[in-house]
């Protein structure tokens, strides 16, 4: 009961961050948001478990998969910063201001993913998940994939429609969310 009652709190800045996205069902940040909520709620249910038999084959995945997380998440917000170029003037009013970029960055993590943001949320969904590997847990770990892959071709439809065929071009060279292989 107190993890219902703590996952409906947290919810709350979840669904007013994410209310510009709400009202638009066919942008991808409106998928995004049931892939946060997944995560909010493995994270609740799975809080207990994160110290509990550290050196389990689970739980040693599990640590890898929250620290490739990092290394997804942290260089893919500062070449945002860097060279995304953020324009206030892009029109899509369901975008965040920093994913208003009106630059195609290539390079670093983007030279081989071309969404280390969502890879870094994927990443994190399955180390969560791998804190207690039962079966609702998996299968909401499951919906939050699906949810972050939908995320990630409406937003590629979008970057298609906003760069062109320099985008088309780019994803013959990159990968969605893994390196070399995805």
């Amino acid at each position: 009961m107190i993890e219902f009652i703590f996952f409906i709190i947290l919810s709350i800045p979840i669904i007013f961050l994410s209310q510009r996205s709400l009202m638009h069902p066919l942008s991808h940040g409106f998928y995004r948001f049931f892939s946060w909520e997944c995560i909010l709620w493995l994270f609740i249910n799975n809080y207990k478990y994160w110290f509990v038999n550290p050196f389990s084959i689970a739980q040693i995945f599990s640590w890898i998969l929250l620290i490739i997380s990092l290394f997804n998440l942290i260089p893919a917000i500062m070449l945002m910063k860097k060279i995304g170029k953020q324009n206030k003037e892009r029109s899509d009013s369901s975008l965040y201001s920093f994913e208003k970029t009106s630059a195609l960055i290539q390079t670093g993590i983007f030279k081989y993913i071309r969404h280390p943001m969502y890879s870094s949320l994927l990443f994190l969904t399955w180390g969560i998940c791998l804190k207690n590997p039962e079966l609702f847990p998996i299968i909401i770990s499951v919906l939050s994939t699906i949810f972050l892959f939908i995320t990630a071709k409406i937003e590629e439809k979008e970057d298609i429609l906003y760069f062109g065929n320099t985008y088309k071009e780019y994803m013959k060279r990159s990968k969605l969310f893994i390196p070399y292989l995805y």
